[in-house]
């Protein structure tokens, strides 16, 4: 993957400089995004480089040219626009114009397979694993020319790329450079959201954030000490910004860390102020206004001082205020303390015990007074360690400074003792001092020879280079020509053919209008047959004579194997085709900002050297769908997330062992999994007949599961759960996925023979129908209408075969990560999107027969998630566990019931004559 570091020139005016940022490249559309960081969610803007040209300058004669000195290269875009970027060294510049002209050679000359690449081509398996990776893509790619690939080969630059190329680049630091200015006026907005992104996701993993003072977070009352501290630290401050003029300071002025424990937060306005005092001597004020701004600035500047002031004043009057406080209570404490001696004394207590307990109490009082002078010599103590602390760190800085100075001057003692070796060699070679002015000039002369060769190695990677350039663009133009002629051609065949399919239906309306023959000789009839017949006309590669004027509309088979239009209902092929037509004109018209892949790529970039953990914009990312390249890996990392403990558990080549007990030995489920093989997904390429590679991979996972698993053995249902995993998963990661579906997941009884957790289940959605969705719940109470006897199936597989393809996956990429909670949500979601046209229905059949096909309607997966992530919510799990409770033991009791009816039966029925005959239903099965 292409990514790194890169300076990008940006700004205007005195703002105007480079900025170091991350940039990543999109495949997809062939752009170059680029970011603040390798950890930012959204990018700053990007680049488009299918249509961009490459170049860069020599160096002068006098310059360096060196491979580690920074290389600038400019980006020529569409309307003049020219991008300037600089690679930390020239070794990186040229690998970045190579990749770049690479990614842009590839996506101009596979054009049409690159908008085609989102939905009918799976990524190369590289990425994925599983049925799917095993896919090849039959994409029709321009044939290239031989002469332009062998001269491009000729031209290219062999180079490799540093450390600040590459995904390893994202562990490693922005290079900066000292006078740069990281922050983009232009995207200010994105950068906000960044910033608030980052503050989220550090909240989220636990960390103190930058804005509190201690982990409790209370309004506490300033004692006088803490303000005259406060006051203190801020008096300093001032002094310190204007003793530091014209010296760099930090980025963030705020020193949150003297502020007392228990002083109160910090107000926005004071730490607004206290950031404008801080920087007022650095910022120029062309970097805030210009022109007669300057003069309103002035103001507002005039007016804060002046509220400034008078915030001290009231600083200070409060802490007159809170010692007088202070005073008054010592007063009123002394003279409650004289009242009760008085009282106590006309008691008749004897005076003694009186004095004593007066001198006890000028006691305590003196010890107080003298703790609170402890403690003021104590905080000054403190004042002092942070001072000394600050003098040890500018002493350290200093002593830095010092060394590096030190090395450098070792470096130039060293440089100049090798120039006066090398003059003492030369002069004490033979003719002596008489040669040395000749041998002075020799030594220039070679130096400049190197200097020129220098010179003439560089200007010939740079003619390489343009010259490949020009090839290229040369090549592109040919080709983007040719590609206008061959859509010019398609477009008159399109033009052509609506033309015809207009008047076919022009003929219609007219006869559906006013009827001219009878029924069995009517155009109709002819025109709605024919019509339908150029409709169910599937794509295939028997006409490749045709395929170039045909658009790719519908493929047989979608990217995951399923079949988008069946062979054998008429009926339902036309509907298939309607219904694979829409879920094409939903993809195209879809308009993405940002692509989704692009944000998956720089977050999977920022985990290069860390692991995948659970956070916010994780799930985020997952409920909004994961790409196809990325589905095998995240979805492996999920199970193994859910599993470790029971993988943790187990000895290496756990599953290799299972399967082959279960095929050497008995196995009970055996007979049961082979006649439900061919029966799992027919509707799938990889499952259609026995000889699939998917037929024989389902049979392992699933004897090894029935031996890992004999309480449960096999269960219909089973099969489909793994055939769905394996398209993304190897075998052993598929077996561990049933688990985790079975074992972690859902509930214990769930897929035994008796089913008790799916029906448990089924009681719980309809309490959550009546209270998520009451109107719906209602209006089937009303018609007696048991929605259950559809839903059953939606728990028990997960969706399988209940929604289209594109809408499952995404199902299952929130299922593996959070869990069963996500099926409640996602058949909610269903009903939710239909609900006003079933609220329309009158009748229990037509509401009933509406229900068993109506979620293949469903096409907008969009809103679907927004309705199971938005609408629902709250969604709390833990009131699905208390209701699952609440209804287990309602159904074990009513099974009980069952159970004792049916011992009744038999025992009636062995004691009646008349009876004998009346067998069961499980007696009739066995």
């Amino acid at each position: 993957k292409l990514c790194g570091y890169l300076q990008k020139l940006s700004g205007k005016g005195p703002l105007r400089g480079f900025r170091s940022r991350w940039f990543v490249f999109d495949p997809r559309r062939c752009y170059l995004y680029y970011f603040k960081g390798p950890q930012e969610p959204l990018p700053l803007g990007h680049i488009d480089i299918a249509s961009a040209s490459f170049s860069y300058h020599q160096p002068e004669a006098g310059a360096a040219a060196a491979g580690d000195e920074p290389a600038a290269f400019e980006v020529h875009g569409p309307g003049g626009a020219v991008t300037v970027l600089k690679a930390a060294t020239r070794q990186d510049m040229t690998y970045w114009l190579q990749e770049l002209q690479q990614k842009r050679w590839e996506y101009c000359n596979n054009l049409d397979a690159a908008k085609r690449g989102s939905r009918t081509s799976p990524t190369p398996s590289d990425f994925s694993k599983g049925l799917v990776a095993k896919d090849n893509p039959d994409l029709s790619i321009l044939s290239q020319n031989a002469s332009a690939e062998r001269a491009r080969n000729i031209l290219a630059v062999e180079t490799s790329p540093t450390d600040l190329v590459g995904e390893q680049a994202a562990s490693q630091p922005a290079p900066v450079q000292a006078s740069a200015i990281n922050f983009s006026l232009k995207q200010w907005s994105t950068e906000i959201k960044n910033s608030m992104s980052s503050l989220r996701k550090g909240s989220n993993e636990n960390r103190r954030s930058v804005f509190y003072t201690s982990e409790e977070w209370e309004l506490l009352d300033p004692t006088p000490k803490d303000l005259e501290d406060s006051m203190a630290l801020e008096e300093k401050r001032k002094h310190l910004a204007e003793g530091s003029k014209g010296l760099t300071s930090s980025a963030f002025p705020f020193d949150f860390g003297r502020i007392p424990h228990k002083a109160r937060r910090p107000l926005l306005k004071d730490m607004i102020g206290s950031s404008k005092n801080r920087n007022s001597s650095e910022s120029s004020p062309t970097e805030w206004c210009s022109g007669s701004g300057n003069k309103l600035v002035s103001e507002l500047q005039l007016k804060y001082q002046s509220q400034q002031e008078e915030l001290e004043k009231l600083k200070k009057e409060l802490l007159s205020q809170k010692e007088l406080v202070r005073l008054l209570q010592q007063t009123v404490r002394s003279s409650q303390y004289d009242k009760y001696f008085a009282s106590r004394l006309c008691e008749g207590v004897p005076k003694e015990k009186l004095e004593l307990l007066h001198q006890k109490d000028d006691q305590i009082l003196g010890l107080n007074n003298q703790l609170e002078k402890l403690n003021l010599e104590k905080d000054s103590l403190q004042q002092e360690v942070k001072n000394l602390k600050c003098k040890v760190g500018e002493l350290n800085e200093q002593l830095g400074m010092l060394m590096e100075t030190i090395q450098a001057k070792d470096e130039v003692i060293m440089k100049l003792s090798r120039q006066l070796s090398e003059c003492e060699d030369s002069t004490a070679s033979p003719g002596g001092a008489l040669n040395s002015p000749t041998a002075i000039c020799a030594n220039k002369e070679l130096q400049e020879l190197d200097r020129l060769k220098d010179n003439l190695q560089g200007y010939k990677t740079q003619n390489k280079f343009l010259n490949k350039e020009i090839l290229e663009l040369s090549a592109l133009r040919r080709n983007a020509e040719a590609r206008e002629r061959e859509w010019q051609a398609k477009y008159t065949s399109l033009e052509a053919k609506l033309c015809q399919i207009e008047s076919k239906y022009l003929i219609l309306l007219q006869e559906m209008k006013t009827p001219v023959c009878s029924e069995e000789q009517s155009p109709a009839r002819e025109v709605i047959t024919q019509l339908l017949e150029d409709a169910l006309k599937a794509e295939t590669s028997e006409q490749p004579e045709q395929a170039f004027f045909k658009p790719h509309l519908v493929s047989e088979y979608d990217i995951y194997g399923f079949q988008t239009v069946p062979e054998d209902d008429e009926e339902e092929k036309l509907v298939a085709k309607s219904r694979a037509l829409d879920l094409k004109s939903l993809s195209l018209s879809e308009n993405r900002e940002i692509s989704a892949g692009v944000k998956w790529e720089n977050y999977l970039a920022s985990t290069m050297n860390r692991e995948i953990v659970r956070c916010v914009e994780l799930k985020n990312l997952i409920r909004a769908g994961i790409p196809h390249e990325h589905r095998s890996k995240i979805w492996k990392w999920c199970v193994n997330l859910h599993v470790k403990k029971f993988k943790d558990s187990t000895v290496p080549g756990y599953f290799q062992t299972l399967l082959q007990n279960a095929l050497e030995k008995q196995n009970p489920a055996s007979k049961q999994i082979e006649l439900d093989l061919l029966r799992t997904l027919p509707n799938n390429k990889h499952y259609s007949s026995p000889t699939s590679e998917g037929i024989q991979k389902l049979r392992n996972v699933l004897l090894a599961f029935s031996w890992r698993n004999p309480d449960i053995g096999y269960c219909q249902g089973l099969n489909r759960l793994v055939a769905i995993a394996l398209l993304y998963l190897e075998q052993e990661d598929a077996f561990w996925c049933l688990v985790t579906i079975v074992e972690v997941f859902m509930p214990r009884d769930y897929y035994t023979k008796t089913l008790l957790g799916s029906q448990v289940d089924q009681r719980v959605f309809k309490d959550l129908m009546s209270e998520k969705l009451p109107r719906l719940h209602a209006h089937f109470e009303q018609y007696k209408v048991d929605y259950t006897l559809i839903t059953f199936n939606w728990f028990l597989v997960v969706f399988v075969d209940s929604v289209v393809s594109d809408i499952l996956f995404k199902i299952w990429d929130s299922f593996l990560y959070e869990g069963p909670k996500v099926i409640f949500r996602f058949a909610l979601a269903l009903f939710k999107y239909k609900e006003e046209e079933i609220l329309k229905l009158q009748d229990s059949m037509s509401i009933f027969k509406y229900l068993r096909y109506f979620t293949r309607t469903v096409l907008d997966v969009r809103k679907l998630t927004a309705i199971a992530f938005g609408d629902l919510n709250p969604f709390p799990l833990r009131q699905i566990r208390n209701r699952r409770t609440y209804h287990l033991e309602k159904v074990r009791l009513e099974l009980t019931e069952l159970e004792a009816i049916r011992e009744d039966f038999l025992r009636e029925r062995d004691t009646c004559v008349e009876k004998r005959d009346l067998i069961s239903d499980d007696e009739e099965d066995s």
